[in-house]
């Protein structure tokens, strides 16, 4: 995840969720694909741990984020926009993990 992070986003740290879009905005194609989720799994199980859920409520947390990045949404631009990310991954999550909202941060 920390080799991925760099060679794309010049990161040098791991994380634990990544997006890469299928479209970069700019094509007139429509595509029924978002694009890719990475998930690393080590970190996944830490934060699991950590937050005091199941692996697979993280796993979801953590899918939900990724969708959602690659639905436009962006957190890192301020709190406004990490409010309605926040807001919309709860929605998201009570519909296919129970409980799996409630610690999503």
């Amino acid at each position: 995840m920390r080799e991925i992070n760099g060679q794309y986003r010049g990161k040098d740290a791991t994380t634990n969720v990544l997006s890469f879009a299928m479209d970069d905005g700019d094509s007139s194609f429509v595509s029924p694909l978002l694009g890719d989720v990475i998930i690393s799994c080590d970190t996944a199980a830490r934060e699991a741990d950590d937050r005091g859920v199941t692996l697979d409520q993280r796993y979801s947390q953590l899918l939900v984020h990724g969708i959602l990045h690659l639905a436009g949404y962006d957190h890192e631009l301020g709190e406004d926009e990490e409010a309605a990310m926040a807001e919309k991954s709860v929605e998201l999550l009570g519909l296919i993990e129970p409980g799996a909202g409630l610690d999503y941060f």
